[in-house]
């Protein structure tokens, strides 16, 4: 059974037996010089370009360009892991490479390496020791027997740097489980996320390979690696049913354009770089038009600050208001009231005595192109009542009457087809808000607001929902459907976003994650995971925790999680790997003159450490900015980042919290980590567990006067 799915060679007994017996770096070598022999020869296979215009031979070609890219990679990188595992009814083990991507030899078609999505290579990750009997599901059946060695390989630039034996049948196995885990989490950061195929936990394994056609909702403590888990699904579940998904009906949506550059390396890195990735502002405003922009200073990213936020309806924010179920319910029902009374309750009379009823427009309307948008439906109509004219015109022998009597109702149909609404999403959305906007419990400035935007073709962040689902009400599904949907920090996306994706896609299958603890803002997105499950049908959801955190210290950790009491979330803390580092230090400052020479100096500090991604992080952008300036004038260099911002560079950042959110650096400075920037409320919290776990190995926080009561003690 194991022949299509795993290597099974003639030596593979006495291979499975050197780790026994010999040195496993010596056969490591061996083995990697024999596989980069084999890349190298199969490169040379494809490096036939074809240039001219015949069609077969360019998809062709194509094909071979990926060829050469996927093989280029494995240049550096072929495997990272190997698993001896005696399928049950067979005399004994057999060595199977896990790696990114397969590798068959040539001429025997037998994989050298096997891609890290095939159903074996699931237990290179779900084993995690003992004797018993492990069994994986592939496609022709169950696949069961027994693991006689796990190693861990690291290869960097195609050479050997590291083997770690984390099982060893019949070995003590102590300490050896998280050698390979350590070792990698230890690694200093650069400006992009990097994938984790070579560490990837059995929890986080079972969230990748689970099936396709549920909407996983995914809990996730700050570190667990939520968005690498995310994107690896991706890669699999392109692998596992590539007869039913295309990559460009799959598509990511992040918070912001800063964060879609810092995960932009991941997928080609596995093998899916033609997956959509966007944020649903960007996707929103491509649908709506090119003349419709976001209003001015809402880039949808900023965090609360707790300031005159619009609050009604028993107190919910206006910005949950608008993303509500509720909402969408509203403006739906306005919506089948219009095509209702689409057709006005009168005849077209073209002329005296020839006339169309309204029974027969209105059969025409709600019948004959009942099936279309409302858009199309109308412009179907239009047409069909111009054939009738013409017909009954062709009809009248004289031709002067008929000139006489088209003229007339020529004259008579466009004053008819005023009566029939042209809309666009905005128009409609407009008329809407002034009639029943006050009912829905926002408040008067907010409906002038909204409206003044929507009158100069702008909208708010909030107010986009809306408008995408109007406008599909209006002009069908444009675009095309999703085969699967990523969101990604989902704790600050609101149900209704939630829904008008949902629409677009033939069957359920999303992958939605977050973290409570870091829903920054108070006036969008859920309290609740329950709150995006209403929008699938029961059955339709799957709901999963991630509780251990990879990134972060222990030091950090912990002291991250004396303030997820504080979130008001409920949330258990989260567990951190056995990663001992520094101490997170506190250190009380008496003025920014102070903290302009601790900053620098701190900076210089960890680079000398080897930090290599070093984040300042202020609550808001223009105390950020603030800070920036002041370290400019003292000769340091560092980037300030802000909303506009779409690229992370790495090295020196100064940084508002809310664009942090996502990243993570190797040294953290918080500023400012007082009573009056950081209060007792759970935003407060929440803002302050966002940027302290944003530190991989070091964490500093700075404050003047008295220290935020959620770290006094």
């Amino acid at each position: 059974m194991l022949s299509t799915n795993m290597a099974n060679t003639a030596d593979g007994g006495d291979r499975a037996n050197l780790y026994a017996r010999g040195d496993p770096m010596t056969e490591e070598r061996r083995y990697l010089h024999e596989t980069m022999d084999e890349i190298r020869h199969q490169l040379k296979q494809y490096e036939k370009r074809y240039y001219g215009d015949d069609f077969t031979e360019q998809v062709l070609d194509a094909e071979r360009a990926k060829m050469r890219e996927q093989l280029k990679r494995m240049l550096r990188e072929p495997y990272f892991g190997r698993l001896d595992f005696r399928e049950e009814g067979k005399a004994a083990p057999v060595p199977l490479y896990i790696g990114k991507h397969g590798l068959d030899r040539s001429g025997s078609g037998e994989p050298r390496v096997i891609d890290w999505c095939a159903p074996v290579a699931s237990l290179f990750y779900s084993f995690t020791g003992g004797d018993e009997q492990v069994s994986c599901e592939a496609p022709d059946g169950t696949i069961s027997g027994e693991v006689y060695l796990k190693r861990n390989i690291a290869v960097r630039n195609g050479e050997l740097e590291r083997v770690v034996d984390s099982y060893v049948r019949g070995g003590d196995n102590l300490g050896l489980t998280d050698e390979f885990l350590l070792y990698r989490l230890g690694e200093s950061k650069d400006n992009r996320l990097r994938d984790i195929v070579s560490t990837i936990q059995a929890e986080q394994d079972r969230i990748i390979r689970a099936p396709r056609d549920k909407a996983l909702i995914i809990q996730g403590a700050a570190g667990s690696g939520k968005t690498t888990v995310a994107l690896h699904r991706l890669a699999f579940l392109l692998y596992r049913y590539q007869e039913k998904l295309r990559p460009d009906r799959m598509i990511i949506f992040a918070p912001n354009n800063l964060f879609l550059d810092y995960i932009s390396g991941v997928l080609p890195e596995l093998g899916a770089g033609d997956i959509q990735q966007t944020t649903f502002a960007d996707w929103a405003l491509g649908l709506l038009g090119g003349d419709v922009r976001l209003a001015d200073g809402d880039g949808g990213g900023q965090a609360d600050d707790g300031a005159d936020r619009p609050v009604r309806s028993g107190g919910v924010p206006e910005g949950r208001i608008k993303g509500s179920l509720a909402y969408k319910d509203r403006i739906e029902e306005a919506l089948r009231r219009a095509e209702q009374g689409f057709v006005p309750a009168r005849a077209f009379e073209a002329w005296e005595g020839t006339a169309l009823t309204a029974e027969e427009i209105g059969m025409w309307w709600t019948e004959t192109y009942g099936r279309y948008p409302i858009a199309e439906r109308r412009e179907r109509l239009i047409a069909r009542i111009n054939r009738w004219l013409d017909l009954r015109l062709s009809e009248i022998g004289d031709a002067s009457l008929r000139k006489q009597r088209a003229k007339t109702a020529r004259q008579r149909l466009r004053t008819y087809i005023k009566a029939l609404h042209e809309w666009d999403a905005l128009s409609f959305y407009r008329e809407w808000l002034e009639e029943h906007g006050g009912s829905c419990g926002l408040s008067p400035a907010s409906v002038r607001a909204a409206l003044a935007n929507l009158k100069k073709k702008r909208a708010a962040h909030e107010d986009l929902p809306a408008l995408v689902w109007i406008h599909a009400r209006l002009h069908g599904m444009k675009g095309g459907h999703f085969d699967h949907v990523v969101i990604d920090e989902a704790q600050g996306v609101s149900p209704f976003q939630v829904f008008v994706l949902k629409a677009r896609m033939r069957e359920t299958s999303f992958t939605i994650l977050g973290d409570l603890a870091q829903a920054i803002h108070e006036t969008k997105g859920v309290y609740r995971w329950e709150e995006l499950a209403q929008v699938f049908d029961e059955g339709e959801t799957s709901y999963h925790e991630l509780r251990q955190s990879y990134r972060s210290t222990m030091e950090i950790i912990e002291f991250a999680n004396r303030l997820i009491p504080h979130t008001a979330t409920g949330l258990s803390p989260a567990v951190p790997v056995f990663r001992s580092g520094e101490d997170v230090v506190l250190r009380r400052i008496e003025s920014d003159e102070e903290m302009l020479r601790v900053i620098p100096s701190y900076v210089e500090e960890q680079k000398a450490a080897g930090m290599r991604t070093i984040a300042i992080i202020g609550r808001t952008f223009e105390r950020c900015a603030e800070v920036h300036r002041l370290l400019a004038e003292a000769g340091m260099e560092a980037e300030l980042i802000g909303d506009r911002k779409s690229e992370y560079r790495g090295g020196v950042s100064v940084v508002p919290v809310h664009l942090a959110k996502g990243l993570e650096f190797d040294a953290v400075l918080i500023t400012d980590a007082d009573s009056r920037t950081y209060g007792r409320r759970a935003l407060d919290a929440k803002l302050l567990y966002v940027a302290c776990t944003r530190a991989l190995h070091r964490l500093m926080l700075l404050y003047k006067g008295e220290p935020s009561p959620l770290i006094a003690d």
